[in-house]
Order: C-alpha cells, then structure tokens, then sequence
C-alpha cells in the first residue's frame, strides 16, 4: 500500500514549484497524478491534514482519486476543510478521533459595476453546486440541506462526521479495550486458551487436566496476593 499525502493548502499545479522552493507544505493536482502514476493500481491511503485552497485544483484532485484503477482509502489526519472536505470524499474513509471536518460556501474576491457582481454571484452558485455534487454522493443528504450547511461554515468534530456521512468511520473506534472493575480475574488470552483446549477434539484429557489445574494454582496465588 502507497501513502499519498494532501497536506497544506490545495494550489495549482502551475504553483507548486514556487511552495517547493520556499519549502512549504502544499498539494496540487500535478504532485497527486504523478503519486498516483507510480502507485500503478496499487492500494493507495490519503493521508489529509489541509485547510482547502484552490477549488478547482480540489475538484481535479477528487477526480483523480475517484477514476483511480486501484483501491483508495482516506485518513483524515486533522482537518479536511473547504476544498479538502471535497477530496476526502473521493473513497472509503476514516478520521481521526482528534480531527475535524469543516464545509462552507465558495469564496472569491471581484470588482467592477453591477454586472460584474451579478456574473460573480452566479459563479459562485455554480461552484457550489458543483462541490455539492461530490457532498450528495457521498452522504445522500439532499442538495438544500448540504447548501444549509455550507452558508453557516460548519466545523464538525470527528463523531458529527461520522453522523453527517461525510467520513464512514473514526479511526481506532474498533480498539477501544475492555474495561473492568474487579480483581483476581482471568486475563482474556489465557480464557481463550482454555477455551480452545476444551474445544480442541484431538486433545488428551490428562493433558487437559493438567492446564486446569495449574489455572486453578494461579488463581489461589493470586487469590493470596490480594489477601496479602
């Protein structure tokens, strides 16, 4: 399996050289494709941790994730936000317990007359919806809900994530160990133990009673242990 990272801000790809010289953290379309050539089909893990940046460099990154002959699975590491919440849509995915998930409408910066304004808003609209898109597939959420979330820049922790289906899981959930309160108990390796010798036909009996009773010598040293 190959470890892609999408870190830093989401550039251009015409861009990348300069963040490269002044060494600082960015990701481009151009740095994806080129992991994704090498990977040759191999099971790739996107390893995402950026605030968003350029939308339309965001659009092309989930493009190239999402038509990917091989296997892709997403980890957000910190934040997927803005134009990285669109890329972390692009396969089956996981987040961090201390990460987060943010979406929010497009933002652009324009001058000029009314008309320069009017064709700005509906360039917005049509950017949105197209972010949308990817938000739909992958949650099911209808498109007016998701534009609701969007308009009041909603930061979600790891469970809301999960809730909302924009992440399928949180990472380490499935390892949370077993609680107890008590003492003298079985440690569960050496139940599981007994439990295959019992289970186990081709297993003599004396041998058997051996291993009981040298669990049952345990348990009175430990036993003394705690009177002591």
């Amino acid at each position: 399996m190959r470890v892609i990272n999408v870190k830093g801000e989401i550039i251009n790809s015409r861009n990348q050289w300069v963040y490269d010289y002044l060494g600082i953290e960015a990701t481009s379309p151009k740095k994806i494709s080129d992991e994704l050539k090498a990977a040759a089909g191999e099971e790739v893990e996107i390893h995402i941790n950026s605030p968003g940046g350029d939308v339309f460099a965001g659009s092309e990154i989930y493009t190239a994730l999402r038509s990917y002959s091989g296997k892709v699975r997403i980890k957000i590491v910190g934040i997927a936000a803005s134009a990285a919440s669109v890329i972390a849509q692009a396969g089956e995915s996981e987040i961090s317990p201390t990460g987060m998930f943010m979406i929010h409408n497009v933002k652009t910066y324009s001058s000029g007359d009314y008309r320069n304004m009017e064709y700005t808003a509906e360039a917005l609209r049509a950017a949105n919806e197209s972010i949308i898109n990817a938000y739909v597939h992958k949650t099911g959420m209808t498109g007016e809900r998701l534009q609701e979330l969007m308009d009041r820049e909603t930061y979600m922790a790891a469970r809301q994530a999960v809730e909302y289906g924009f992440v399928d899981k949180i990472m380490f959930a499935e390892q949370a160990p077993e609680f107890r309160n008590g003492f003298g108990l079985l440690p569960e390796e050496t139940i599981r133990k007994i439990k295959n010798l019992i289970d186990d036909p081709t297993h003599n009996e004396p041998d058997f009673l051996m291993q009981k009773n040298k669990a049952a010598t345990r348990l009175r040293l430990l036993n003394m242990k705690g009177e002591m």
